[in-house]
């Protein structure tokens, strides 16, 4: 092995955005480096640019145009004088002409070497490579037409799983229970793999329901020193999109984790490997086969941090400059649990649609240090279609796996977000199920438990937030009427003459009449139950509402129409519903619209076809992901509107149905 010299990174440019960016600014900034970030036109404001000491236009607004064009963040690295190039996970990580231009351009690469990227980026590969090694596969075969594919997903047997060969974060991708839904999945994979990786080939793997999802984080230097920093499991996952983290593994012993780890390390020594990288296996009982190797650093890394203590930035940081790594195996420990649930900009309540849009309010909850915070946004942000949904990470640290996930459904359930729809609830809700706190963690969980899409609020929560936003209205134009001197000298012994409205909560509607009695006090008829309650605001803008015998603080804030409730069971978000209401011509009537700005990817109706309820009409992509129009019930098509490759905004009308049995609009 050649010899090795220090290298000391003064200026570190990080071809990415978002949390990432943020988080290895932080590490770098500590260890007194210079920090530059890149940026498309439309991230000019956002938290992470705002945070780095200098930043670069790349010019556009598209990943393919900013984040994924080598020349123009070479060109940025150059203008910069960087010295050094880190590139996150997703966009450029993975890709090895990135890494090998890096070098060639005469700037430390802060991952692994190029080749090593190179062959775990085409998985069959890979898995040739691992199986030389001695490490465990699963049955595969490379797929080409319709016939072979059939007789090759016979031999490996069902259930199996169609794979982008150039694939990772789930994408390409498509689980298949019996041979009458092969072609579709392999149509559908090819078509997401070639738009994601530029690559549409694909193989067959067999599928392992109810097994774990489990990955050992490995650490190597160049000087040849492999290490691990035990495991992660990542079983809880959305089609394939992992949602919730946690390490230690609860179904991973300490012979299995030592069996496991030397595996890893044994699989990153075939690759002459150094830098983070993390070995994902598949893991049934005792048993465990090889998936892939994520050769960069990867989203869940904060859970390993928690536990070992160990800031694995800073670690690829030292090993990029030529330092050994800090320690061997033996001085590598693990206390505690940890748990990261991953916040996404998307609508469980509407089968998780992306949700794009301004943040009008973030507001993290920590408790104590126990919970950290790692995100991409502030109040403010603009969360594009452009991107991935993720927008933050939330990781508590607790000594038992049950402390952790209490501190963590704490911290969900306390933070404030508002402006974007997201999947919080229904993480907390996840988090809260017997199956996940007992640890019967599989990789089906997500379609086994079925956690609610929604947050469950009691039918008085929803009324007493409905009362305090009512009595937080009248108290202000009160104070304002006071302050302007209109305010009639007879208003404490007059009664006001009754007030209405009306609020949508969830999914029902509340209606609010509400008085004041010649005491002060006031009467409320919410939904025909009749409140007698006292109203007050303190000097620090807190309304206290008594009831009864019970006494409650709540914090109200209005945001256009919406209004939020801060009381004893936390936030509660209604929206006002206009007192007149404008009449509307639905000029979709009998069509179907896109449900969030995206691109067309297929039609799967022409005019005049007859349907079904729930067949497929039009596939689109939004935020990186396929997304099915379906029909709403028997019909023909009058018309398609669009064609793909089209970029359609919201609402926009894409088939014209003429449904069976619909009654004109009245």
């Amino acid at each position: 092995m050649p010899a090795i010299h220090i290298t000391p990174i003064r200026r570190l440019l990080v071809a990415n955005r978002g949390e990432i960016a943020r988080r290895i600014f932080r590490t770098a900034q500590e260890l007194g480096k210079f920090t530059i970030a890149v940026h498309a036109d439309g991230d000019a404001r956002e938290p992470f640019v705002q945070e780095a000491d200098m930043a670069i236009p790349l010019g556009g607004t598209t990943s393919t145009e900013t984040y994924l064009d080598i020349q123009k963040v070479l060109a940025a690295a150059e203008h910069a004088g960087a010295d050094a190039v880190h590139p996150g996970y997703g966009f450029l990580s993975e890709n090895p002409d990135f890494a090998s231009a890096v070098v060639d351009a005469g700037l430390i690469w802060i991952g692994p070497p190029a080749p090593a990227i190179r062959t775990m980026g085409d998985k069959l590969a890979a898995k040739a490579l691992m199986e030389e090694a001695g490490v465990p596969t699963l049955p595969s075969r490379e797929i080409g037409d319709g016939r072979e594919s059939r007789a090759l997903a016979r031999e490996i047997g069902y259930p199996l799983l169609v794979k982008a060969a150039a694939g990772g974060g789930g994408k390409g991708m498509r689980v298949v229970e019996d041979e009458a839904g092969l072609e579709a999945a392999i149509e559908a994979a090819r078509r997401e793999a070639a738009s994601a990786f530029g690559d549409d080939r694909l193989f067959l793997e067999r599928w392992l329901a109810s097994s774990r999802h489990v990955e050992i984080q490995i650490m190597g230097d160049l000087h040849g020193n492999i290490v691990h920093y035990f495991e992660r499991e990542c079983s809880i996952q959305r089609r394939h999109q992992k949602i919730i983290e946690e390490a230690p593994s609860t179904a991973v012993g300490p012979q299995l984790r030592s069996a496991m780890g030397a595996t890893a390390v044994t699989a990153a020594r075939k690759l002459n490997y150094s830098s983070a990288g993390t070995v994902e296996f598949l893991l049934e009982g005792e048993n465990f086969w090889f998936l892939e190797v994520n050769t960069r650093l990867q989203v869940e890394h904060p859970v390993t941090e928690e536990i070992t203590g160990r800031d694995l930035v800073a670690e690829q940081i030292r090993i990029a400059e030529g330092e050994r790594h800090e320690g061997d195996q033996s001085e590598i420990k693990y206390s505690g649990h940890a748990i990261e649930a991953r916040i996404c900009a998307e609508d469980p309540t509407r089968g998780f649609l992306p949700s794009p849009g301004k943040v009008e309010i973030w507001e993290p909850y920590d408790i104590d240090g126990a919970v950290r915070f790692d995100s991409g946004i502030e109040t403010g942000s603009e969360v594009s279609m452009e991107f991935d949904p993720m927008i933050a990470k939330v990781i508590a640290f607790d000594d038992t796996r049950r402390g952790a996930a209490e501190k963590l459904v704490q911290a969900l359930e306390a933070t404030r977000i508002a402006g974007i729809a997201t999947n919080r609830d229904f993480l907390v809700n996840a988090l809260g199920t017997e199956d996940f706190l007992s640890g019967d963690t599989t990789t089906d969980f997500i379609d086994r438990v079925q956690p609610a899409t929604r947050r469950t609020v009691a039918d008085r929560d929803w009324m007493e937030a409905a009362i305090a936003i009512c009595l937080h209205i009248h108290l202000t134009e009160r104070q304002r009427a006071l302050l302007l001197g209109n305010l009639s000298p007879f208003w404490s012994v007059t009664p006001m003459p009754a007030r209405r409205t009306e609020f949508q909560a969830g999914d029902r509607r509340l209606e609010v009449s509400y008085r004041t009695q010649r005491d002060g006090s006031y009467s409320l008829e919410v939904c025909g139950r009749t409140w007698e309650v006292e109203a007050d605001a303190d000097e620090f803008g807190a309304l206290w509402l008594t009831i009864g015998s019970r006494r409650m603080q709540f914090d109200v804030e209005r945001l256009g129409d919406r209004w939020f409730a801060r009381g004893p069971e936390g936030e509660l978000e209604l929206r006002e519903v206009p007192r007149v209401k404008d009449r509307v011509v639905d000029a979709a009537s009998g069509g179907l619209t896109a449900p969030m700005p995206g691109k067309i990817l297929a039609l799967e109706v022409s005019e005049g076809r007859r349907v079904v309820p729930g067949q497929v009409l039009v596939i689109m992509e939004a935020m990186k992901m396929e997304h099915r129009i379906t029909s709403p019930g028997d019909g023909i098509v009058r018309a398609v509107t669009v064609k793909p490759d089209d970029q359609v905004e919201k609402d926009c009308v894409l088939v014209e149905l003429d449904l069976d049995d619909v009654q004109p609009n009245a």
